[in-house]
């Protein structure tokens, strides 16, 4: 085993200048030379959470359509890194030798978990191959811009026209970690529905956050939200404030999207611990879970969006305290088969989860309603844990404040 270090600048600088799945290639070559590893493997979380599936693999040439399939329920290993998000090993069976399994995971979103098999480990070569998982999520977030090859990595299902339209108008990272704050969302797509999105961008003094649900059906809807989710980018973009961003993007409805409309929430929350403030187009009320208790957040309702009657959208004051957890969600989550699923116990009971946990739990439990067959509305959940203005301390856990109690 060799005695020098390897460091994350170390990794970066070999992977750069590569083809894009050539960084994958890099990185295996490295951990197979500098560790003796047997092999090296990464594996991708699926869009939905629930299937990790193996795209590199030094003993074969990765190609999507040969690529192995990994359930998440029943190896619980897998779930065990990613949810704890911690470098995990355990015994090859009766072979000498240990497994490794590290988090390959990007500012709170996780990409998904780098494997090795090795003869021998020290707590030195664990902590060097936490490093390069570290590292390798930079590469993935840089490359998957220049290739498809990451989208395949991470579908497991075939993609309609109008969800291919609706995937590309999401964050490319479905959750994020800052000081203040810890957000994760995730869409479970109908079979004929494209309509719902959701949002978040944070630049130096505000997180900025939208959850969208467009009418109609197939391309329709996802035109629809195209409308939605531009209109409302371009105006933050251009500085605008909540009302002007809401008005900018109803008017995009009433110019371009005929008879549609869709409910929506835009949200903007002071860094700084200042102040939230939020427009409700008809969209259902969010949820709150503080100091043990679950409860929706009563809000003024203005029409949709696009709905000719509307005038100037009312902006809200928002009730946010350090240790809040607020759910966004959209109407999809509690229609039809989803009507069984108890969002607010889902809510409670995930209290001490990472928001992007307990966002799995709850689009896993609407996925459970509808046995199996694709949701006939899309479900749409977006979390968020606040904990408050950063003071250059240790930030304050939201999971300790809210505490334990009943909803």
């Amino acid at each position: 085993m060799p005695d020098d270090r390897i460091s994350l600048a170390e990794v970066l600088a070999a992977a750069e200048g590569t083809a894009p799945m050539g960084s994958l290639d890099v990185v295996a070559r490295n951990l197979r030379d500098r560790f003796a590893a047997r092999s090296v493997s990464f594996l991708f979380v699926d869009v939905a959470g629930r299937r990790l599936l193996r795209v590199h693999d030094t003993a074969t040439t990765w190609r999507p359509d040969r690529a192995e399939e990994v359930p998440l329920a029943g190896h619980g290993v897998y779930d065990d890194v990613l949810r704890g998000q911690r470098l995990l090993t355990e015994k090859c069976g009766e072979e000498r030798g240990r497994r490794v399994l590290a988090p390959v995971t990007n500012r709170g979103d996780t990409l998904g978990v780098l494997e090795l098999f090795l003869d021998e480990t020290t707590a030195d070569v664990l902590e060097q191959i936490g490093e390069v998982a570290h590292a390798l999520a930079y590469i993935i977030v840089t490359d998957r811009r220049f290739t498809d090859l990451y989208h395949w990595g991470n579908r497991t299902t075939a993609v309609s026209l109008s969800a291919e339209i609706q995937r590309q108008l999401l964050p490319s990272a479905a959750s994020c970690e800052a000081p203040e704050f810890t957000l994760a969302a995730a869409l479970v797509p109908a079979s004929d529905i494209a309509g719902d999105t959701y949002d978040y961008s944070l630049d130096n003094e505000t997180l900025h956050l939208s959850i969208t649900d467009a009418m109609g059906h197939d391309v329709d809807a996802s035109l629809m939200a195209t409308l939605l989710v531009n209109a409302s980018r371009g105006a933050r973009r251009a500085g605008a404030d909540l009302a002007t961003q809401a008005r900018l993007t109803h008017q995009a409805l009433l110019d371009h999207g005929r008879t549609s409309h869709a409910t929506g929430q835009l949200v903007r929350i002071a860094l700084d611990g200042t102040g939230a403030q939020l427009v409700n187009a008809g969209h259902p009320w969010p949820l709150r879970l503080r100091d043990g208790r679950v409860d929706e957040v009563p809000l003024l309702v203005n029409l949709p969006f696009g709905l000719r009657d509307q005038g100037e959208y009312g902006v809200q004051e928002l009730d946010l305290r350090p240790g809040d957890r607020l759910v966004f969600y959209t109407d999809g989550m509690q229609e039809r088969q989803a009507e069984a699923v108890d969002l607010h116990g889902l809510v409670w009971q995930t209290a001490s989860d990472h928001p992007r946990e307990a966002v799995r739990a709850l689009v896993g439990a609407v996925a459970t309603a509808y046995q199996g067959q694709p949701p006939r509305d899309d479900a749409t959940i977006l979390c968020l844990d606040w904990r408050g203005p950063f003071t250059g301390g240790r930030s304050l856990d939201a999971a300790d404040v809210r505490g334990q109690g009943s909803f």
